[in-house]
């Protein structure tokens, strides 16, 4: 008769396999998810839709129903306690949804007063680098004051050659200069 096969125990050097548990699939998110969904559907033209043809569904129904088959009678008191449990339901996951949307509005409000401090900043520095651009080109000679500067020394040099030539011709100096 031959032994049943033996479980290998695995080694040191292969990890383990873990089980599944309760704990790896809880997420704390999920309900705050799941309140917002329901918040935005109980908000909803359909939700106000469907709300109002089952109200009154119900009391057409515990009115003109023969008397042995309504469950609610005129002043529907099953009808009102049915209301009254949806709305205590209702009424806490539509505030968590509300706090929610206002931690996100806080973290969205905080990034944009981030973003734009970053851009005045952006904007100051800016500023400041073309102001000091300005103060350098203010002393730096540009195209048009040295092309002046050129024409008028060309003029002056014109002007001693002219006078030098002049004056040379009245000696009567016919050396070249």
């Amino acid at each position: 008769m031959a032994s049943p096969p033996r479980r290998r125990l695995s080694g040191l050097d292969q990890p383990r396999k873990r089980g599944v548990s309760l704990r790896d699939a809880y997420d704390p998110e999920r309900f705050g998810r799941v309140s917002e969904k329901v918040a935005r559907y109980i908000g909803s033209w359909a939700f106000i839709a469907w709300m109002t043809a089952v109200v009154l569904s119900w009391v057409l129904w515990n009115t003109l129903a023969p008397e042995n088959l309504r469950p609610d009678f005129f002043p529907f008191i099953f009808l009102t306690l049915l209301l009254s449990l949806q709305a205590s339901y209702a009424a806490p996951l539509i505030l968590l949804a509300q706090n929610r949307q206002t931690d996100r509005d806080r973290v969205q409000y905080q990034e944009d007063r981030q973003r734009t401090e970053r851009l005045l900043a952006d904007g100051d520095y800016l500023a400041r680098e073309l102001a000091s651009i300005r103060l350098a080109l203010g002393e730096v000679a540009t195209r048009d004051y040295v092309r002046s500067e050129l024409r008028d020394l060309v003029e002056d040099l014109a002007a001693r050659m002219d006078a030098i030539e002049a004056q040379r011709r009245e000696t009567g100096d016919d050396r070249p200069a």
